[in-house]
């Protein structure tokens, strides 16, 4: 990947989830959101098996693309066209069954330099991701409340589903060597 000229520091929050679940990210600018798609899904622990989109919030709309007017092909649209200044944002729903909403915020704009490690970084991350197909937000924390109530009829079988899981954990060192793995553009 040749040096960007600019890297953005994003946080990216799952919408509506309390306590808070997000991650923030260094990313460069330019980077296409096929390829942001893909950080997304590795800084949040997602596996890549829906659909997705991204888009922002114009009066009120919303709109698939950095146009108002047409869709975008992710594989051609990049960050910078949706995100400029700090402070601004965007949104991103993956999986449209259930509906998982993210907020991202562009946090700060810095120029690329020789520190710039010529990959996306996760610098810090809250909680879990939740697990695929448990319906949502709200299906996650109605998973977690049946999970802790041994007295819950479907508290042994969501149990075996769910396996070993901490809401609480998130890890850094293995989201960035997963990060480091991956090729942007």
């Amino acid at each position: 990947m040749a040096k960007p000229a600019k890297i953005y520091q994003i946080k990216l929050t799952l919408k509506s989830s309390k306590p808070p679940i997000w991650r923030r990210l260094l990313v460069p600018s330019t980077i296409r959101l096929s390829d942001f798609h893909m950080v997304i899904q590795t800084a949040m622990g997602w596996t890549n098996s829906h659909m997705s989109e991204f888009y922002t919030v114009v009066k009120g709309w919303h709109k698939p693309g950095p146009d108002e007017d047409k869709p975008h092909d992710a594989r051609e649209a990049s960050l910078d066209q949706l995100l400029k200044t700090p402070k601004d944002k965007c949104y991103y729903t993956y999986d449209f069954g259930d509906n998982w909403e993210h907020e991202i915020l562009l946090e700060k704009v810095a120029d690329a330099d020789a520190s710039w490690p010529g990959r996306p970084v996760c610098l810090k991350g809250v909680r879990a991701c939740p697990p695929e197909d448990c319906g949502g937000v709200w299906g996650y924390y109605e998973l977690l409340e049946t999970v802790s109530d041994p007295k819950h009829p479907e508290h042994k079988e969501m149990k075996e589903w769910l396996g070993p899981f901490d809401p609480e954990a998130f890890d850094l060192e293995t989201v960035n060597r997963r990060l480091g793995g991956m090729k942007v553009e």
